[in-house]
């Protein structure tokens, strides 16, 4: 098994240098789980920044190889229960297939006194293509 933690240039940069985007762990036949920090993004409202999280996490995803089909796993902290609704709406234009495992907390803040909404998931992938090279 081998593990490599990165945040890939081709999907938008995190917001702190203290953490990874991405960490990897690679099996012997080259099939990954792909673990996901907390993702948040900018806007005006909790459908705006769900937008923008989404996003973020398929450019994530796509940067090793993954789609947004092969999240496994789905961790949603919302500053406003109430607002499950809202975000469901739209989460559902993003994972269409059969719905991961999933678990959603209220917190009373996030990293950033802005954000409404962060999502963090856990991604299960094939062997990679030869093509990808090593992280």
């Amino acid at each position: 098994m081998q593990i490599t933690v990165d945040s890939p240039a081709s999907a938008p940069q995190p917001l702190s240098p203290y953490y990874s985007q991405v960490a990897r762990v690679e099996h012997a036949d080259g099939s990954a789980l792909l673990f996901l920090s907390g993702q948040i993004a900018e806007g005006a409202g909790l459908a705006e920044q769900t937008q923008g999280v989404f996003e973020t996490i398929d450019a994530l995803l796509r940067a090793h190889g993954a789609t947004l089909a092969d999240v496994i796993n789905i961790r949603t902290y919302l500053t406003d229960i109430t607002a499950l609704e809202e975000y469901g709406t739209v989460r559902r234009r993003f994972l269409t297939g059969t719905p991961p495992t999933s678990m959603t907390f209220e917190v009373p803040r996030l990293f950033r006194p802005e954000a409404l909404v962060e999502v963090e998931v856990v991604a299960a992938v094939g062997p990679r293509p030869a093509a990808c090279g090593s992280l």
